[in-house]
């Protein structure tokens, strides 16, 4: 177990790396300049005296390993800048809003799981009965509807007709439950019908037979073994996915006004703020990393054979 921990956690370093190189990437890929988008950002007419000023400021006139140097240093302590357009540290503004990201990504996250570990094990249990063509017509409708219509919808049968949540913001519970269901709608289309499947496949295995002609029980024989297993592959996805929602719900924070991360990318965007963007490439691809390594440490403990065999190829 310690190897294979060790192993994934160097795994982790290169992918960091590349990360932060993505990052430096954009800037010179991109064809604004960076101390022209600040100047316009500051309403400063951009002369060649100015621009030349900013630049050496910015450290753009130096040499790009230098100045990719520099910028993992800056990376390394958590500088990534001010903002052209608030003239705030970054790392401060975005500190300001990721809780209210991590409150609508685990809230969506939580939803999911609730709802489609149910349907989709019954689903297998009960092939082709009521609840698996229920489960289909879930899956169908949360697989083809766009989020911001589906956000749109909620917003009008539950807010305007029925008055019962509120449509916009941020603050109590209440404010959680349209944003979440709508971001959780296209995870429990996936996630039901994946568990669905891979319970299917484990009925069919040598070792749920061998459990039965022993006399098991059989809610744990579904339970403790089919269950446990069958719920890797949707580990993964959750990984995925959760890196994904961390990174900035952008569509679904645009729609209810929640004062997310991926609504100040967005307000960045517009803005050309170059340094607020590049703190959201390299952040969201480390929030990436880190839920696909903890969904990795969590399947070796739902499912010893991964440790296993990672002993066997030694």
């Amino acid at each position: 177990m310690g190897s294979f921990i060790g192993k994934r956690l160097l795994a982790v370093i290169p992918l960091f790396f590349f990360a932060t190189l993505l990052a430096f990437i954009l800037v010179h890929l991109s064809p604004v300049d960076p101390a022209e988008a600040y100047l316009v950002a500051a309403h400063i007419h951009p002369t060649d005296e100015i621009l030349e000023q900013k630049r050496h400021e910015f450290g753009l006139d130096q040499p790009l390993p230098v100045q990719y140097a520099q910028f993992l240093m800056k990376m390394c302590r958590l500088e990534f800048g001010t903002s052209y357009l608030t003239n705030e540290p970054v790392w401060d503004e975005i500190a300001m809003r990721i809780p209210a990201t991590l409150k609508l990504a685990f809230g969506s996250i939580v939803l999911a799981v609730i709802i489609s570990v149910p349907i989709g094990f019954f689903s297998a249990m009960y092939k082709n009965g009521i609840v698996d063509h229920m489960s289909r017509l879930i899956a169908f409708f949360g697989a083809s509807i766009p989020q911001f219509w589906l956000g749109y919808l909620l917003v009008f049968f539950f807010s305007v007709k029925l008055d019962l949540l509120p449509v916009q913001g941020a603050g109590t519970w209440m404010h959680l439950v349209l944003p979440s269901l709508t971001l959780a709608m296209g995870l429990i289309a996936i996630y039901s019908r994946l568990l669905r499947t891979t319970v299917l496949e484990q009925l069919e295995e040598p070792y749920v037979l061998y459990a039965r002609t022993r006399g098991m029980k059989e809610r744990v024989i579904l339970g403790k073994h089919v269950l446990r297993i069958a719920i890797s592959p949707m580990l993964t996805g959750l990984g995925m996915n959760m890196g994904k929602l961390l990174g900035g719900t952008i569509i679904v924070e645009e729609v209810f006004s929640w004062p997310g991360f991926g609504r100040y990318f967005i307000e960045a965007i517009f803005n050309r703020d170059i340094p607020v963007i590049q703190c959201y490439v390299l952040l969201s691809a480390i929030l990436f990393i880190v839920c696909n390594l903890i969904v990795d440490l969590l399947q070796m403990v739902l499912d010893p054979r991964i440790s296993r065999e990672g002993r066997a190829q030694r």
